[in-house]
């Protein structure tokens, strides 16, 4: 099968070759999947880039953990009806070598469920990172319907989603982005107010479009540079619901004051998150997806010969949306 994989950290146009690798053979409860799309995240690229040392200790790595395709085999446990189905696949690269930038994956058959025909090869590429977190997120700590929620960076690959899933639940979506191209973008999705998180003094911006009351929960995309404004508007006994910290990656916390505010603060992670929030949001997302009631975002499509560019585009930045490599067109 082709496959694009690295046997050594460095840069994508360094590290990555793109050739033949072994197809893979389904073992007792996994699923063979034949893969029309891979999805590329930060994690991925962190990966190659030796963001974790270890990591090659037992041989090369195909790389990314979110794909779809349709199931081309089985192993013995699983239903042969099977064959055939549409699925999007998750955590194919965790604790475990072989990923989804390849012709095939064999995986177990639970990280494979259902793909709804309505929706697409790419934007079921885009579920298994970006919706679930954005799931997480939202729901990890309680219903929403009645509460005001403050996602940040809303017009990103996450803040896109949690602002559909919040919103839709009945929330208040107040959301935070750069631009009025941006801007417009959240409010299309269900966000009532946007501010501009270039501007000082944000969090009292939140706060005034709130009406003068304080937010109850923050989906946060950029916890270390954020949190001061943050905590000008969030109400005491809220909750932070964070899964990135990019630019200040390890973070002081004025432990005082956000103990004083009886604050929760929640890490977010697919890879950890509890069995039961992944059922939850793989069901959810399903139906959803079954229904047309979530709008995707995908900012750069690329075929299998650009995999180097697709980790470049991630690296870079400076746009929303995920990013999808069409491995057979």
């Amino acid at each position: 099968m082709k496959a694009a994989w690295f046997e050594s950290f460095g840069s994508a146009q360094d590290a990555l070759i793109l050739g033949d690798q072994p197809t893979p053979q389904p073992a007792p409860g996994e699923v063979l999947v034949r893969l029309h799309t891979t999805g590329v995240n930060p994690s991925d690229v962190k990966k190659r880039a030796g963001a974790f040392p270890n990591l090659l200790d037992g041989g090369l790595v195909i790389p990314h953990s979110d794909g779809a395709g349709v199931i081309e085999a089985v192993g013995e446990g699983v239903d042969a009806s099977r064959i055939g189905e549409r699925v999007f696949v998750y955590q194919a690269q965790y604790g475990r070598r072989l990923g989804t930038a390849a012709e095939y994956v064999a995986l177990d058959a639970a990280l494979a469920p259902k793909l709804p025909d309505e929706a697409s090869f790419e934007v079921g590429a885009c579920i298994g990172i970006p919706m679930m977190t954005a799931h997480r997120c939202v729901f990890a700590d309680g219903d929403v319907n009645g509460q005001t929620i403050l996602v940040t960076g809303g017009a990103g690959r996450v803040g896109y989603y949690a602002i559909q899933w919040a919103a839709q639940a009945g929330a208040r979506v107040i959301a935070t982005a750069s631009n009025d191209a941006d801007a417009a973008l959240c409010r299309d999705m269900g966000a009532s107010e946007v501010v501009n998180h270039r501007e000082e003094n944000w969090g009292e911006q939140v706060v005034a479009a709130n009406g003068g009351e304080k937010v109850d929960r923050v989906v946060e995309v950029e916890f270390g540079v954020n949190l001061p404004e943050v905590l000008k508007c969030v109400r005491i006994g809220a909750t932070i619901a964070t899964y990135s910290s990019t630019v200040v990656p390890e973070p002081s916390l004025p432990f005082r004051d956000m103990m004083f505010m009886d604050l929760t603060l929640r890490m977010v992670i697919v890879y950890a998150m509890p069995e039961q929030a992944k059922e939850d949001a793989i069901r959810d997302t399903s139906e959803a997806l079954a229904a047309g009631r979530l709008q995707h975002r995908i900012a750069h499509s690329v075929p299998f010969a650009e995999m180097a560019r697709s980790h470049e585009l991630i690296e870079q930045g400076g746009f929303g949306g995920c990013v999808v490599v069409r491995i057979n067109d």
